[in-house]
């Protein structure tokens, strides 16, 4: 989730797509045009299964950012799965 987060930040789209499961994957993600968008910070709320042993897990998180100098926040759920060793993000589900 962090390293997601983080790839929106800094606008990459290839790691977000590396990421995003491709059953769900949007065609266009079109980070370079989100205009003005600063974030602040991600805070992680709760986390269920996504350990070791397992092949799915959800992470509640909030996401504060400004766009035109106005704060916002993004709370969501998310769904991740994993496949071959590695871990996509599925969906989520917004507050």
């Amino acid at each position: 989730m962090r390293s997601r987060y983080t790839a929106y930040v800094l606008r990459d789209e290839a790691y977000l797509r590396r990421t995003w499961h491709p059953s769900t994957l949007p065609s266009n993600l079109d980070l370079a045009n989100q205009g003005p968008m600063q974030w602040l910070g991600l805070r992680v709320l709760n986390t269920e299964s996504g350990g070791e042993a397992d092949d799915k897990g959800t992470v509640e998180f909030i996401a504060k950012f400004k766009v035109n100098g106005k704060a916002q926040r993004l709370r969501e759920t998310s769904r991740f799965t994993r496949e071959d060793g590695h871990w996509y993000y599925v969906d989520g589900v917004f507050e």
